[in-house]
């Protein structure tokens, strides 16, 4: 099969959904990822996907191809990207694919994948292009079956965390897969929470979800001064990144937020 190698990229494959990741595409990238782990003995895998609407039928598509090289899959369905991850540890499974478009524009979706506990990345990508375009695949006959990831991934973080007093929380997911799980989670915790653009909508009609762009977290801010919260959150379409909004409205930026979690960290494990 011919394939466009610029949607190949460092860490994923990412494209725009229409031109770029069409059916066949997916159904191929399928066969070729389940060969690649196949062929390591590596069977057992989760497929999850974000709320964009060309998520649906790559993921038909792609769990199609993988199955028919034998491996069997986990659909873990609507998930954040984390809980794709979390899938992967918690249940023991052999890696997996997330179907995301992550922050990037409307028209964009993509693959974030997974062998072991391990990100594909480089190389690696690039050898399942090469199976792709030689279309040098294993076959067999794998399973679907549907799988909770959310409960078991709540119960396991809600052990972790221990506020110590209660937070007036206010949230945007930006419409992305975050609002939902999120807002049980510190509900859970005992926050008292606001989200705002919280139903997942894959047309994102009130912002693109990406909290680094300064302009996206205008109605977040505005919200955490007229509540006077103790902090707001937004998250990207796929929940892993964030950006915090401190109590008076101002945007805690990445390399900040490193620092101040840094801190309590390093004094706990010197050296780390």
């Amino acid at each position: 099969m011919k394939v466009k190698d610029e949607i190949f990229r460092q860490y994923d494959i990412r494209g725009i959904a229409d031109q770029d990741l069409l059916d066949e595409f997916a159904y191929h990238l399928g066969r070729a990822f389940g060969t690649h782990l196949k062929r390591k003995n590596l069977t057992e895998l989760a497929l999850g996907m974000d709320v964009r609407k060309s998520s649906p039928r790559l993921f038909e598509s792609t769990s199609k191809g993988i199955i028919e090289t034998g491996c069997n899959i986990k659909d873990i369905g609507i998930v954040p990207t984390p809980l794709h991850y979390f899938s992967i540890f918690h249940f023991g499974l052999d890696g997996g694919i997330m179907i995301t478009g992550s922050h990037n524009p409307i028209e964009y979706n993509g693959f974030k994948m997974m062998k072991g506990k391990d990100t594909i990345y480089g190389e690696e990508i690039q050898e399942l292009k090469k199976l792709i375009i030689e279309e040098d695949y294993e076959n067999g006959s794998g399973e679907i079956t549907k799988k909770d990831v959310i409960d078991e991934y709540l119960d396991y973080t809600s052990k972790l965390i221990n506020p110590e007093r209660k937070l007036s929380i206010i949230m945007d997911p930006g419409n992305g897969t975050a609002g939902p799980i999120a807002t049980k989670l510190f509900t859970r915790l005992g926050a008292d929470v606001d989200c705002i653009n919280c139903e997942p909508d894959g047309n994102f009609p009130n912002h693109l979800p990406d909290p680094t762009v300064i302009e996206y977290t205008e109605q977040l801010r505005e919200r955490v001064k007229e509540k006077n919260a103790d902090m707001g959150m937004g998250y990207d379409g796929d929940a892993d990144r964030i950006g915090i909004v401190d109590e008076k409205g101002t945007l805690v930026y990445g390399d900040q937020l490193l620092g101040a979690l840094s801190k309590p960290l390093l004094k706990e494990r010197v050296g780390s």
